[in-house]
């Protein structure tokens, strides 16, 4: 199967004959018939009831219509950006980014990233961080905005960049009694169940989080766990317990939730940009710029 014959069993669809999709495309309508032959042949079926005038798709034929059209449309994409990117014209910059960082970095850096390279395609994934170095791998995609707790050292074949320092705060339901304070202590929280995220099973983030309350004393009794933040403070607001978050994801996030400073945890998050060691680009450098200075490269 080839996209030729994908191009001529479309045409054929659309113009309701072999003849008619041969005059459109300007081939003979020998072409049309022996590409369709083949291309019957390697599925195992007839795409068209040809006992018919104008010919009708059969129900296979039916099914591979849509998926052929799609198909066709992202090679015509593909040979758009694949030239574009050629010839300098256009660009791609793959970003992978846990869901916190939407809070923070991410919304300002892609608004003045677009404005100073509005013809660059921008391919966002939402990918946690434990997998984002894989991927950087793969070349799948070219910076990750990654979170930690704690220190993190780059492996020898990539390289972090911190763009942000992001210390832990309490969620707690609007209408806790400990909802009016304005500050608590990690042995206040032991009380109330707490919700663990991400729910996923080689992100040590919940259990580093844990970690952080035992450190400070305190001996959290874990009740839910959720997929990730979002889920996390669903539940929060439910009033199914508490969690700990970064604190930039209370100064942009729901009101249904207060969030307060623990004075004795001094366990911070970081948000770092990660990116492969050897990378030249100069499209990841302007990100990355924005990223540290938030302005314009």
């Amino acid at each position: 199967m080839n996209l030729r014959q994908l191009r001529y069993f479309c045409e054929v669809v659309e113009a309701g004959s072999a003849a008619h999709a041969a005059e459109r495309l300007h081939v003979a309508p020998t072409a049309i018939s022996m590409q369709l032959g083949q291309l019957e042949a390697h599925l195992g079926g007839e795409l068209f009831d040809r006992s018919r005038r104008p010919m009708e798709p059969t129900p296979l034929g039916r099914f591979f219509y849509p998926r052929a059209k799609e198909l066709l449309l992202q090679a015509v994409r593909l040979d758009d950006e694949a030239k574009g990117l050629a010839t300098g014209s256009h660009g791609w910059l793959g970003i992978a980014f846990t869901r916190s960082a939407t809070f923070s970095v991410l919304p300002r850096a892609i608004r003045q990233f677009r404005a100073a390279y509005p013809q660059v395609q921008l391919d966002l994934v939402e990918t946690l961080s434990e997998y984002q170095p894989a991927q950087l791998r793969q070349g799948r995609i070219d910076i990750g905005l990654s979170r930690f707790i704690g220190p993190c050292e780059a492996p020898p074949d990539l390289r972090h960049a911190v763009t942000l320092d992001d210390p832990l705060v309490a969620a707690l339901p609007l209408h806790h009694r400990l909802a009016g304070r304005t500050s608590l202590r990690a042995a206040e929280l032991a009380d109330i169940p707490f919700i663990l995220y991400p729910k996923d099973p080689i992100s040590p983030f919940g259990q580093q989080i844990v970690a952080a309350l035992k450190a400070a004393g305190a001996e959290p009794a874990v009740a839910y766990s959720a997929v990730e933040i979002y889920t996390a403070l669903s539940l929060v607001a439910a009033g199914l317990g508490a969690t700990l978050v970064a604190r930039s994801i209370a100064e942009n996030n729901r009101t249904d939730v207060v969030f307060l400073p623990v004075d004795d945890i001094a366990t911070s998050t970081t948000v770092v940009a990660v990116t492969r060691a050897d990378e030249k680009s100069r499209l990841v450098a302007a990100f990355l710029e924005i990223l540290a200075h938030g302005e314009r490269p």
